[in-house]
């Protein structure tokens, strides 16, 4: 069983990054992960990593200096700074498996052999889309039906909550009323739950993606016990 993970870089990395990552989450995380490699040997973790906030700070550095012109600001650029930042937490995931890890950090999730070691780990691809779509692409190539997308949010909700006080939460939706919500264009940095391209390729694919907290290890390891023990999880259903 291979079970994909859409690690958000703002729950490795995020806050300013002179004071650096979360270790303590990364500690409890990789705990987790390893209890599920132990206890089944079938077992297969795909974890794709985002860019955090060096991705958001080095970005917000370039807008600065551009002065968002149009003729000078360009999003691939944007893009390709957010990617630099998700292969450097990718790089730090799999040093952190190191004993489950054979193969170097997936930076082509349409052409990386996929047969290796217990723990693969992934980053950013190429401008156009977040890493998001490269957790639903390598779900696709390996069988996998799910996406477990872990971010900073409990759950989708109807509306951004801070800026909506009537914004409901959603345990389940449908991809074209999720994609009402999300839109259908990628900008650099965008904070929506699923990148709005990686959702119609989902969609495409009759994938699932779950969206829940990542720090609520607890819930993340109801989560990845689906199908057995079926403990009821907090989260967001999509698809």
């Amino acid at each position: 069983m291979t079970t994909v993970l859409s690690l958000g870089g703002s729950i490795v990395a995020p806050i300013d990054v002179l004071r650096g990552v979360d270790v303590p989450f990364l500690k409890q995380f990789a705990a987790l992960i390893e209890a599920f490699l132990v206890k089944d040997a079938g077992r297969r973790f795909i974890i794709v990593t985002g860019g955090g906030a060096p991705a958001r700070v080095w970005q917000n550095a370039y807008r600065e200096v551009s002065g968002g012109a149009s003729d000078v600001f360009h999003n691939d650029n944007a893009d390709r700074i957010g990617i630099a930042a998700t292969r450097l937490n990718a790089e730090l995931v799999r040093a952190v498996f190191a004993r489950w890890v054979t193969a170097p950090v997936i930076t082509d999730p349409s052409a990386a052999p996929l047969c290796e070691g217990r723990v693969l780990v992934g980053c950013g691809w190429k401008p156009g889309f977040s890493s998001d779509y490269d957790a639903a692409l390598l779900a696709a190539r390996s069988g996998a039906d799910t996406v477990i997308n872990l971010s900073n949010i409990a759950q989708v909700y109807t509306a951004d909550p801070k800026e909506d006080p009537a914004a409901r939460p959603i345990e389940q939706i449908s991809w074209p009323d999720f994609r009402k919500i999300v839109g259908s264009e990628w900008v650099p940095g965008k904070n929506v739950p699923f990148d709005p391209v990686a959702s119609a390729f989902a969609e495409e694919k009759g994938l699932k993606v779950i969206c829940a907290s990542g720090r609520d290890l607890d819930n993340v390891r109801k989560i990845l016990d689906r199908g057995s023990g079926n403990e009821p999880f907090l989260g967001t259903t999509i698809g």
